[in-house]
């Protein structure tokens, strides 16, 4: 989707639905927002947030990790004790969410935290094909447990809406998932992440559904 997080959902652009949970945030000091294009710069500074400088060139591609954009801005913003990075791509995330995540991250004594939602496919239950197109279950498990959901070990998959982590971490890990990171628990119907045109037009009726 060209230019998604300018796109206007819910009568705003994509952006700005997290510029404005990141403000209402009790925890963060300020709201940044890296890009290298004028436009997106102008439309997150009328919604609050601080553009400090655009984005490198070398850091604006489409393989670009956002683990290398989070290690350019520490780099340059080198005063505050954690990062939290919050993809515009996770509307429906709120600023308890945000908090949320902050506070589980403080209280476990934790470098990083990270949201995630309940799994709505249990990997228990999923398969890999073969040459022969044999069925192989993708982790081991008895079979007797593995028709009974309520024997099964509940799991939980990344839902890209909140990255909470230290300076520290960062800076020495180059990564936002460590062997310590905790879990913090968002509800389904706020873990959509926009990836297609159908996500967008999805998330669009919850929000207008939720707004009225």
């Amino acid at each position: 989707m060209p230019r998604k997080n300018i796109r206007e959902i819910a009568g705003k652009p994509l952006i700005a639905w997290t510029i404005l949970d990141t403000l209402k945030s009790r925890y963060l000091d300020c709201c940044i927002v890296s890009t290298d294009d004028d436009e997106i710069c102008q439309i997150a500074k009328e919604y609050g947030a601080y553009v400090p400088f655009l984005r490198p060139l070398e850091l604006a591609q489409d393989d670009t990790a956002s683990i290398d954009v989070v290690l350019d801005l520490i780099g340059r913003l080198p005063n505050y004790d954690y990062a939290v990075l919050l993809q515009p791509t996770s509307p429906l995330r709120t600023a308890e969410d945000i908090d949320g995540a902050i506070s589980c991250c403080l209280e476990h004594g934790s470098k990083s935290c990270v949201s995630v939602t309940e799994t709505e496919y249990s990997p228990y239950w999923m398969y890999k094909l073969d040459e022969a197109n044999k069925m192989n279950p993708l982790l081991n498990i008895s079979q007797d447990k593995s028709y009974q959901r309520q024997k099964l070990a509940q799991v939980y998959r990344l839902n890209g809406a909140v990255y909470v982590n230290s300076y520290d971490m960062l800076k020495h890990e180059h990564r936002f998932i460590g062997k310590d990171t905790v879990g913090y628990i968002m509800p389904q119907e706020r873990s959509y992440d926009i990836d297609t045109l159908q996500d967008f037009e999805i998330v669009e009726i919850l929000m207008k559904g939720k707004r009225n």
